[in-house]
């Protein structure tokens, strides 16, 4: 009996979630370039600061978010075939890691000369250099962060890769990058996967696949850099967390099983829907545990801090793509 009375209340605690998610997929929609998951996030800050905030249906939140956050993490190792990531060559491979690595390492640098809390910086780091909200709710656990710092986290990364948008295909060719390489660029310096598919519009041609490809690359970099955040941790004093959480093992145990090539196409549509309304859900549940005076105005550092890492990002991965590609 308590068994069903829980997953009765799961439930029902799950439909504003879920209708948060549906109206996100439709704004983006209407309006590509506007991030279903901060469309989310924005739309749970709201109901949280009116009158709706009292409703009970909206009460204890958190570890359902954490939940959705979590299986959204390991869905979206259902998007990443590693054999197309090894199809883009030593040259792009090394170009991925290393941009991965120096944003990572550098955001962190920068963060701490400015002084801001240690693990809203590992945050925009993970989000940055990886594959932005995905990334931040991997290793928000790890870091023992705040619903406020992840929150500004997700924000910030997608609105800085929403720029990328436009920013580098305009960059690519005011400094004459062929179609290739510009996709290399935009795949290995924007933040998230959509925002990658929608430079590679931009870009024409045959763009979206290797931008895409390019980008699933710096998105099998979560497993290794949880491990890294993890230890960082360690060594930092703060309370111990496994290197490999659960759906981290999960999202590897979901590339291995994409690799095979047993999953037929509409297994991988569903999945690619199944993951955006979870990542979108939890951004929602997120966003009932911000308050706008917690929030905004969004602070000067946090603001240089995303714009050196997005700096950081685009400057390594062109300088190693001219190098290497």
């Amino acid at each position: 009996m308590a068994l069903t009375l829980d997953a009765r209340t799961s439930g029902y605690r799950l439909a504003p979630a879920l209708v948060a998610a549906a109206i996100a997929a439709g704004v983006n929609l209407m309006f590509p370039l506007a991030s279903p998951l901060l469309v989310a996030l924005v739309l749970g800050v709201v109901v949280t600061n009116t009158p709706l905030a009292r409703h009970r249906i909206l009460h204890d939140q958190e570890r359902l978010t954490k939940l959705l956050l979590r299986w959204g993490v390991v869905m979206l190792g259902i998007k990443l075939p590693i054999d197309a990531v090894f199809g883009i060559g030593v040259g792009g491979v090394v170009v991925v890691i290393g941009t991965v690595l120096i944003t990572y390492y550098g955001t962190l640098a920068i963060g701490t000369r400015l002084g801001l809390e240690p693990r809203f910086v590992t945050l925009l780091a993970a989000g940055f250099s990886i594959c932005g909200a995905a990334a931040i709710a991997a290793v928000a656990d790890t870091v023992r962060a705040r619903q406020r710092d992840v929150a500004l986290a997700v924000a910030l990364v997608t609105v800085f890769g929403s720029i990328m948008i436009a920013l580098v295909p305009w960059a690519a060719h005011l400094i004459g990058l062929d179609d290739a390489q510009a996709a290399v660029w935009a795949g290995a310096s924007i933040h998230e996967v959509a925002q990658v598919v929608a430079a590679g519009s931009v870009l024409g041609g045959g763009a979206v696949a290797l931008a895409t490809t390019v980008k699933l690359g710096r998105v099998a970099m979560l497993a290794p850099m949880s491990i890294l955040v993890a230890r960082r941790c360690a060594v930092e004093g703060a309370p111990k967390a496994p290197l490999l959480p659960w759906f981290v093992v999960g999202f590897i145990a979901a590339v291995a099983l994409r690799s095979t090539g047993v999953l037929p196409e509409s297994a991988l549509t569903v999945a690619g829907v199944v993951t955006n309304v979870l990542l979108a859900a939890g951004m929602f549940g997120l966003g009932l545990g911000i308050r706008m005076r917690e929030l905004w105005p969004v602070p000067g550092r946090a603001l240089l801090l995303a714009t050196l890492s997005t700096a950081i990002a685009a400057g390594s991965s062109l300088a190693l793509l001219a190098v290497l590609v």
